[in-house]
């Protein structure tokens, strides 16, 4: 037989590249670290870009809820329009539109006011006459029913004695055949586009915005003003679905357009083209394409540094794995196989394990993407995007596994004994700190100015750079704890303390492995430091959109009613005298403005969060009667302590420095029971500040006959997008926090398992000689918990600080009061420290378990 050819008997040898994956199961650990650590990279890849695009998502269903619903798709209006010409324009938008993909238009018509019409009593009225495209279905029907004809306004039909039957005598109109509840302030939002045309603002029927009546059908409204020479307008809508993504948005954009040119051109060649033709929702298309760069543009270097720092776990785990499998690594050196071949070998073992949490990052960042992104839809592309990002991280993972190893191989196998040798450059040598200190000062320079009084924009104009200050400052103050930990422990040999055998014996392996416990204690703090700063800017915010919107509106809402209210001649509903009060605003020029309350119900009604509740009790008690001409006041912001106003003399009895309506303007708080009728009298506005919604207010108002109008409440009164584009940003870096926070309780069980074999050695032979088992783990406690301490305390103390320097730098209205702070941190804190105790405790029990469970002699004959 040749030589070459082998015994049947005898099987071939199978490489240990293909075994390798049954292999690699001998380190179970291992295995979940490349795991966790290729999950947590691939995991932040793809969620930076799914964060990105549900922040245009947010950003459009924000602006879809403050916008007219008629303003998603194209609005034409025509003001003056001839009532011959109305057909002819709605025939042509009919038409292209159904071209252009959009559905039948809801067309408005409203006719200028026609005063002096008598329906039988003798009385002229104003009204206006109005028709809209299902119109009636969105009226509420008091009397009557829906046949053709006009429905008139409650109000109206009770000043003029009107009904079902009822007709106008001085002109040729259809009959009343309905009486509805008329439109107020705030309307339904389906009427939004025509408000200021089809809500009547007051219960009096002489003011110029005249009563409304409505045309059951249009011919019955074309059959109503077929005299008029003009129509105050035509208002062409479409019931167009609010866009959700980006690319809906562009699209109806594209169509709307589109349309509009089209209806542009044939107007103007029949020579009707004055009409004004206008896509509203364009601009909130702008808006949540800018809100999208500049969360994209704020967290890119914190995704590619988060990125990073998973690639470097990757190196370590390469490290490790090439660690434990040296003896391997040289048998296959001395077989003649190259650096590459070994690098593919861990790549073989470990490449599985990287794989599957690469793939299980990526749809965790999907299935949690609720958890840590904003409240919005993300575009198809999107995903396909994130995808892509978390595939490349992924191969760069594996490729970085190779070539450590590769290249760990080649230095120590490859070049021979011979070889000259190289000096190593000892990164400790460099000056980390003073390179991302100076990174952190740069950010600093370029933080917002977005929210000063010169910059009121809609969406933040950030700096990139800016955004990296907070987590540059965490960075370096790591860093310096890391070098002070270096030194300490390098000379810590001088430390005698065998009185105290188990300290002695943790601080000794600490030294011995310095290089990793300096790793650890870095990633350790820019993990704790990160979440505790993202955390805590994004809460801050939310924070500070609540109170200043609680303090410029004064309560949950605010409405301003007739005088009769304030001087106590007509008495509140009862839904709103439960939850509500009655304040008075008098201007008094340079002094400021004059705010009269009611002491009683003040506190529960007005929002006063942001005050100390006891001292504005003991405030509000000290309000009293007036002694001669001196009224007792509440000195709000600069206001002098003294005033001669038109209430009387004031004397500041204390001060607040924000009050609600007033903000930090100087003013007063002066109780009206301090005030006679005749001062009471010389206030010109009174509001009622409730805990209900301004529907609620609204509703029982005009229930009791009670005039009112600006309604206004804390949803609508502030523009929230900056602060939610602020909000998003800073979640995204409390979502680096916790992978930080994982990646550096991965680096604590690395350097834990690394380590096994000689805490093995080193603590069994010590349990022969006596050590005890609560010894053992008392000196790991110390050991690993020293680590953590450090990390902890440090991580919070400089998160904190750099929250609290930062969060009224990033307010995106600094102008409004009162100025933002930190939340409350103590339940935060309290969830660090104990997610620091289990990872603590998990590593000591790994360590504790491998010397408990190893034998003696198999070690030292290893």
């Amino acid at each position: 037989m040749p030589a070459w050819r082998r015994s049947p008997s005898r099987p071939a040898p199978r490489l240990p590249w293909i075994t390798a994956p049954r292999a690699a199961s001998s380190s179970p650990l291992t295995l979940v670290t490349a795991a966790v650590t290729a999950l947590l990279s691939c995991l932040l890849g793809m969620g930076a870009v799914l964060h990105v695009s549900a922040s245009t998502g947010a950003t459009l269903s924000y602006q879809a809820e403050t916008v007219c619903p008629d303003s998603y798709g194209p609005v034409i209006t025509k003001p003056n329009v001839e009532p011959g010409q109305v057909r002819s324009i709605t025939e042509v938008v009919e038409r292209h539109a159904a071209a252009h993909g959009f559905g039948a238009p809801t067309v408005s018509l409203f006719s200028g006011l026609v005063p002096g019409v008598d329906f039988g009593g003798g009385e002229g009225y104003t009204v206006r006459l109005a028709y809209r495209d299902g119109g009636t279905d969105h009226l509420s029907l008091v009397r009557g029913g829906d046949e053709p004809g006009l429905w008139v306004g409650r109000d109206l039909a009770g000043f003029a004695g009107l009904g079902p039957g009822s007709r106008v005598t001085n002109a040729d109109w259809p009959p009343v055949t309905g009486v509805y509840a008329d439109l107020y302030d705030p309307a339904p939002r389906w009427w939004c586009s025509v408000r200021d045309l089809a809500v009547q603002n007051r219960l009096v029927d002489h003011i110029a915005t005249g009563a409304v009546v409505f045309a059951t059908d249009r011919a019955t409204f074309d059959e109503a003003t077929r005299q008029h020479s003009s129509l105050e307008r035509l208002t062409i809508t479409f019931p167009t679905p609010a866009p959700s993504t980006l690319s809906e948005a562009g699209d109806t954009q594209r169509r709307a357009e589109a349309l509009l040119a089209d209806v542009r051109e044939e107007l103007a060649a029949r020579g009707l083209g004055d009409a004004l033709l206008s896509v509203p929702f364009a601009r909130s298309t702008e808006l949540a394409e800018r809100a999208g760069t500049t969360v994209a543009w704020s967290i890119l270097p914190l995704a590619a540094l988060s990125v990073g720092v998973g690639l470097v776990g990757s190196a370590t785990v390469a490290l490790q794995w090439y660690h434990r499998r040296k003896a391997q690594v040289r048998l296959h050196s001395a077989r003649g196989h190259g650096p590459l071949a070994v690098g593919l070998l861990a790549a073989a073992e470990l490449g599985l394990a990287v794989v599957a949490g690469g793939v299980a990052g990526a749809v965790l960042a999907r299935v949690t993407l609720p958890l840590y992104a904003p409240p919005g839809r993300f575009g198809p592309d999107a995903e396909l995007t994130g995808v892509a990002v978390a595939a490349g991280v992924l191969l760069v993972s594996l490729a970085l596994l190779v070539t450590v190893v590769a290249v760990r191989a080649h230095r120590e196998f490859g070049l021979g004994l011979t070889a000259p040798r190289r000096r190593k450059i000892r990164l400790t040598f460099v000056p980390w700190e003073l390179l991302t200190a100076g990174v952190a000062v740069l950010g600093w320079s370029r933080l917002p100015r977005y929210g000063d009084v010169t910059s009121t924009g809609p969406v933040p104009e950030t700096d990139p750079l800016a955004l990296i200050y907070p987590v540059a400052v965490v960075l370096t103050v790591g860093l310096v704890v890391a070098r002070l930990a270096w030194w300490a422990l390098r000379a810590s040999h001088r430390m005698r303390w065998w009185s105290r055998p188990t300290l002695q014996w943790a601080v000794r392996r600490l030294a011995h492995g310095r290089a990793p416990v300096t790793g650890v204690l870095v990633v350790a703090v820019l993990a704790v430091g990160t979440l505790t700063v993202g955390s805590s800017i994004a809460s801050g915010q939310q924070r500070a959109l609540a109170e200043k919107s609680g303090v410029f509106v004064g309560a949950e809402s605010r409405t301003d009613v007739e005088n009769a209210v304030g001087r106590g001649e007509l008495a509140l509903p009862e839904p709103v005298r439960s939850t509500g009060t009655v304040v008075g605003t008098l201007g008094t020029g340079e002094v400021g403005t004059i705010l009269v309350i009611d002491p009683a119900t003040f506190a529960t009604a007005a929002y006063v969060d942001h005050l100390p509740r006891e001292e504005l009790d003991r405030l509000l008690d000290r309000l009293g009667t007036t002694s001669g001409d001196t009224v007792p006041a509440i000195r709000v912001g600069a206001a002098p302590d003294t005033a001669d106003t038109a209430v009387g003399e004031l004397r500041a009895i204390g001060a607040v420095e924000v009050a609600p309506v007033l903000g930090a303007q100087p003013g007063y708080l002066v109780s009206r029971t301090a005030l006679d009728a005749q001062r009471i009298d010389r206030i010109p506005q009174w509001s009622v500040l409730s805990t209900l919604s301004v529907e609620h207010v609204g509703a029982a108002l005009r229930q009791a006959g009670i005039v009112h109008m600006n309604p206004v409440d804390r949803d609508t009164a502030l523009d929230a997008l900056p602060f939610h584009v602020v909000e998003w940003t800073f979640s995204f870096i409390t979502l680096l926090g916790v992978v930080l926070g994982a990646a550096a309780a991965l680096s604590l069980l690395i350097a834990v398992e690394v380590r096994r074999r000689q805490n093995m050695l080193s603590g069994a032979l010590a349990m022969r000689m006596g050590l005890r088992t609560r010894s053992l783990w008392a000196g790991h406690a110390t050991e690993l918990g020293t680590v953590a301490l450090v990390a902890l305390v440090t991580g919070l103390a400089c998160g904190i600080t750099v929250a609290a320097v930062s969060v009224r730098q990033f307010d995106p209205a600094r102008w409004l009061p009162p100025a933002s702070g930190l939340p409350e941190l103590v339940p935060f804190v309290a969830t660090v420290v104990a997610l620091g105790a289990v990872v603590v405790t998990m590593a000591c029990w790994i360590a504790v378990r491998s010397v408990r469970t190893a034998r003696v002699a198999e070690l030292l004959r290893g």
